[in-house]
């Protein structure tokens, strides 16, 4: 079975945006180029993991003598978007992500993959699929400043959640919450 690649070199938009209700949102990893647009759910964990490793990647090349990739330390104005997300139709469910940089572009790259029955927890995956290749995959280019903008919409849409508990670290719903403090 080929593979169908869902690829975006220069996107015009690159988000992170959830629907719902704090305590049930559904995330999603948003890009558009034109009128294509591709949405993936992940987990609120991929999300803030995604935008960490970014910020990683991109403060190390910071630090490269001359900064040569011309990387930003902080988000440009300019890219900021606090945009809705546009209409979904989730194209699937994230399993594995790839990261990586693209020095002939500056670029960074993402590469998402569907969520397979050996990455649920599954022992044994359906006979009929083959699990060694992937049905589609996401494939995103992106340049340094668009990154920067990304992974601080990231963070503040991950941080716009439920509130943390100060006694035991677990979200707390509006109508209370059964707190269990860790023990000694």
């Amino acid at each position: 079975m080929a593979t169908r690649v869902h690829e975006f070199d220069w996107p015009d938009r690159v988000v992170i945006g959830t629907i719902g209700l704090p305590g049930s949102r559904t995330f999603y990893l948003q890009v558009r180029t034109g009128s294509q647009v591709v949405s993936i759910a992940l987990e609120k964990q991929q999300s803030a993991l995604l935008a960490e490793k970014i910020d990683e990647i991109l403060d190390q090349l910071t630090a490269v003598d001359g900064n040569p990739f011309s990387v930003p330390s902080g988000t440009p104005v300019e890219l900021v978007d606090n945009d809705q997300l546009e209409p979904v139709q989730e194209q699937f469910r994230t399993g594995t992500i790839g990261l990586g940089w693209d020095p002939t572009t500056s670029q960074i790259v993402i590469e998402a993959h569907p969520l397979t029955d050996v990455d649920a927890g599954d022992d044994v995956a359906s006979p009929e699929v083959d699990s060694t290749e992937a049905a589609e995959k996401l494939l995103v280019r992106m340049p340094v400043g668009a990154a920067r903008a990304f992974t601080q919409r990231t963070r503040e849409i991950v941080g716009a959640g439920r509130p943390i508990c100060p006694l035991c670290g677990h979200p707390m719903d509006p109508d209370g919450h059964i707190c269990t403090p860790p023990g000694p």
